[in-house]
């Protein structure tokens, strides 16, 4: 066994999760569960001639991945960060399948665009906690990977409503036009109206970089921004 070349991603082996969450939608991140690259190794390389050790350094949990050409062992290493839940195995976790990325395994998820979901196509709401939480599971439904100057990357993405099988995101060769459903479209043109100029209000980034809707702007300003801040400097 001289050289190695793992296949790219099937649809099926790539999962994703909420990165970022807003009122007005959310941003999704690609990635691979440790069990991918376990299947991919055993596929490629074959159970018995593939390895993988754990070691600390400098308090960090890190996993060296070797695979067997002839008589020799070949190693690759990478660090792991931790889990939210369970910090010892999720970290173990995270370092095998990043030192299975140095193999090569599933690197073309670097190559992901970013993947917003506006909040027409999913349901979040507001927990008793006031957080944002997004209840619609979300499925990758295609994954196509192209060979660019020998490095693979992402040419095709789409992505659906587990649920009822909707598309909610499309990227790439052969995409789809995604629109959300006539009823949810009309819900989110924004019917807030400033009582003081008649300006339709659309809501604002505040200083602390969270998303305020124009139902809130008109809540806690009783106006929009700028009938806001031309009161302020009146009164001063």
């Amino acid at each position: 066994m001289s050289d190695i070349t793992f296949r790219a991603l099937r649809a099926d082996e790539v999962e994703c999760r909420v990165n970022m969450i807003k009122d007005s939608g959310l941003s999704l991140l690609l990635y691979k569960d440790a069990r991918c690259d376990m299947n991919i190794l055993d596929e490629t390389v074959g159970a018995e001639r593939w390895q993988r050790k754990h070691y600390e350094c400098k308090g960090n949990m890190y996993c060296s991945v070797g695979i067997q050409f002839e008589q020799e062992w070949v190693w690759k290493d990478d660090c792991g960060a931790e889990s939210f839940t369970e910090k010892e195995k999720g970290e173990a976790s995270d370092s095998f399948k990043r030192a299975a990325v140095n193999w090569g395994i599933g690197r073309e998820l670097y190559t992901s665009p970013f993947i917003w979901i506006p909040s027409t196509l999913c349901k979040i709401v507001r927990g008793s906690n006031s957080k944002l939480r997004c209840d619609t599971r979300f499925k990758v439904s295609n994954f196509s990977v192209a060979d660019l100057n020998g490095a693979k990357v992402i040419e095709a993405i789409e992505i659906i409503d587990e649920k009822d099988g909707k598309v909610v995101f499309s990227w790439g060769a052969g995409s789809k036009k995604v629109s959300a459903p006539k009823s949810e479209s009309k819900k989110a043109i924004s019917k807030v109206v400033c009582p003081k100029c008649g300006r339709m209000l659309t809501g604002y980034i505040n200083k602390r970089g969270e998303e305020v809707t124009a139902e809130q702007e008109l809540q806690l300003l009783g106006m929009c921004k700028e009938c806001y801040k031309e009161s302020k400097t009146s009164k001063g």
